[in-house]
């Protein structure tokens, strides 16, 4: 196990199954949307649906298990004291929880008053959830890359929300904006300086750990983070008076650099000591190649204006983002860091080893590989959707199994964590 780990800091366990446990219920409600919507919810980017669509995947599965990974990755990996995690999971989540559904609500219904009050609500969550998180990240005495990427994440966190939070009231009250631009900048920072970010600081940490893979080259995670936040900026100022044109400019290295960082990953995994993939390892690679095709997409709708005039090119590249890239990598580090930490929290009941049950028995590798290639299936319908509507209800259904059957793999192994721990107590009150 991984030296540095401080596992006498480790949240209890409910901390980030809570999280966890409630991401895959987004995903099924996304699915579920589109199999009732239909293909006319695809044709552009700004339809209600495809709003709604993409806020269940940004603010619902993605959110809830980023910030349930947070929360205990910070105190374990990276030594930082999170204050009072259970307390800030109780309140935390049930905000985002009522945020989310009032904003979509909002958006599919095109009810600015429901999308209004989604605002204060998450203002007051994720404001609370980055001074938390940032105190306890700039007080830890750890240093590195990855600790330096989950500081700039967390900025990106916040910079998202208050984007979107001016966006929210900019239509509701009618005022004067660069709506376009600024939803622009919104989903650069969102998928970028905060998702892509985090998944970059964490994967420096992981990947080589539970992937047993060489670790990133130093000079490319000295590079990666900083070179990724000077390109958001300068793609923001397209927000600015007479600045967008050369501000799109950043459109391109910004590709590279991110098919660098997959490009990287897939090399490291090729690489690796452990040849025999498991669906945790498949998912990143799923995850990588998917970020390699979003890449080469984005570049040809740049290079390209009369592809980039279909509408349908905007919508190709969010599902690729969302459901290729972002739902892949967190489906596969939760079926990593859920039984890992069921072993954890089982072995620091003081039971003997024996007793304590290896981490394979928690999901059981038939169930994450079957769900895995449904999730794969779902991605390619929902791909396949963008361009022949008709496969949207069957895309929305397969995404919608996919997620439910996440959800219950991880909750299976739950179960299986609290049977384990009552068996260990009650082997230990009988000695």
């Amino acid at each position: 196990m991984h030296s540095s780990l401080s596992f006498d800091q480790a949240p209890p366990i409910s901390v980030p199954y809570r999280f966890f446990l409630a991401a895959p219920l987004f995903g099924v409600m996304a699915g579920i949307l589109l199999a009732w919507s239909g293909g006319e919810s695809l044709a552009s980017r700004w339809t209600p649906e495809s709003l709604a669509l993409t806020h269940l995947l940004a603010l619902g599965f993605m959110l809830q298990a980023m910030c349930g990974a947070l929360l205990q990755f910070i105190p374990v990996a990276v030594g930082g004291n999170v204050w009072r995690p259970a307390l800030v999971a109780n309140t935390l989540q049930p905000l985002l929880l009522l945020a989310t559904l009032l904003l979509v609500a909002g958006l599919l219904f095109n009810r600015p008053g429901l999308s209004s009050a989604a605002v204060p609500l998450f203002l007051l969550g994720v404001g609370g959830f980055v001074v938390i998180v940032s105190l306890s990240l700039w007080q830890t005495p750890a240093t590195g890359m990855t600790l330096w990427t989950l500081r700039a994440a967390i900025g990106g966190l916040a910079l998202t929300v208050l984007l979107g939070a001016l966006l929210v009231e900019a239509l509701a009250q009618g005022l004067a904006v660069p709506v376009v631009e600024l939803t622009n900048v919104h989903l650069a920072w969102g998928l970028g300086g905060w998702a892509l970010m985090l998944l970059a600081g964490v994967s420096y940490y992981v990947v080589p750990m539970f992937q047993l893979t060489r670790p990133y080259l130093l000079r490319f995670t000295r590079w990666f983070g900083p070179l990724l936040l000077l390109l958001l900026l300068a793609w923001s100022a397209q927000v600015l008076p007479d600045a967008a044109p050369w501000s799109r400019l950043a459109a391109l290295p910004l590709l590279l650099l991110v098919s660098a960082y997959a490009g990287m990953t897939l090399w490291l995994q090729h690489t690796r000591r452990r040849k025999i993939h498991d669906a945790t390892s498949i998912y990143f690679r799923v995850t990588m190649l998917c970020m390699l095709v979003f890449s080469i997409s984005g570049a040809t709708i740049v290079l390209s204006p009369e592809i980039g005039a279909d509408p349908r090119g905007a919508v190709w590249l969010g599902v690729l983002a969302f459901a290729g890239i972002f739902v892949s990598a967190i489906s596969g580090m939760m079926y990593k860091i859920v039984p890992f930490l069921s072993w954890l929290h089982l072995q620091r009941l003081g039971a003997p080893l024996s007793a304590v049950p290896n981490m394979n028995r928690m999901i059981a590798a038939d169930a994450m590989t079957g769900q895995l290639r449904l999730h794969v299936l779902a991605v390619v319908l929902l791909l396949s959707a963008v361009w022949q509507p008709a496969l949207a209800r069957l895309a929305g259904l397969m995404f919608a199994a996919s997620c439910a059957w996440l959800g219950w793999n991880l909750l299976v192994a739950v179960r299986r964590y609290l049977a384990f721990r009552d068996q260990i107590r009650a082997a230990a009150s009988h000695r």
